[in-house]
């Protein structure tokens, strides 16, 4: 079963999988400039098809207040950012409310299609929205903020941004500061 969103077409069931019934769908082109990938979409995301959809989750004031865009966007005008040369994808398509409710069998599939995804994609950077997000993909321990050493798929930059929900206890302006480094690829 798939729900049909407005100018989405259909998105995938959960209901085999989970309780929720939607998720929130890949918004993904060729050459996009700057792909966001977050752990997984919160309960929120996954019942309404929105990224980053929770009313906690500081991410679409950060984007503004970093010079992301130049107004604040709201998570049901996510697939307007395209348009910007931005998109978006998660490692894992479950939603969950915490990403450590993920199982290492999901985390290990989903590094795989997320692979596969910017292999096909090939987006200017990905811009990993926690820094396990990244450590899970490249099963590494050795990450930092920012522009990363070396990237998962050649001719894509890692960049790695704190979390933006409301469980990461960061200040709004530390987490603005870290975003800012992300402007160079919208370029």
């Amino acid at each position: 079963m798939f729900r049909t969103l407005p100018d989405r077409g259909q998105v995938w069931d959960r209901s085999a999988a989970g309780k929720l019934p939607f998720v929130a769908a890949d918004l993904l082109k060729p050459d996009l400039k700057l792909v966001f990938c977050g752990y997984n979409p919160s309960l929120r995301s996954g019942l309404s098809g929105y990224h980053y959809a929770h009313p906690g989750n500081r991410f679409w004031r950060v984007l503004f207040a970093a010079g992301i865009t130049q107004r604040p966007y709201a998570p049901e005008e996510d697939a307007d950012l395209l348009d910007l040369g931005i998109g978006f994808t998660n490692l894992c398509s479950r939603p969950t409310r915490r990403a450590d409710e993920l199982t290492r069998e999901e985390i290990r599939a989903g590094a795989g299609e997320l692979r596969a995804k910017l292999e096909r994609y090939r987006p200017r950077a990905v811009a990993y929205t926690g820094i396990g997000v990244h450590k899970w993909f490249r099963a590494t321990s050795k990450v930092g903020w920012g522009v990363q050493g070396s990237s998962a798929v050649p001719g894509v930059t890692d960049v790695v941004v704190p979390s933006p929900s409301g469980l990461n206890r960061m200040r709004f302006e530390e987490l603005v500061d870290h975003y800012r480094a992300l402007t160079p690829f919208l370029a």
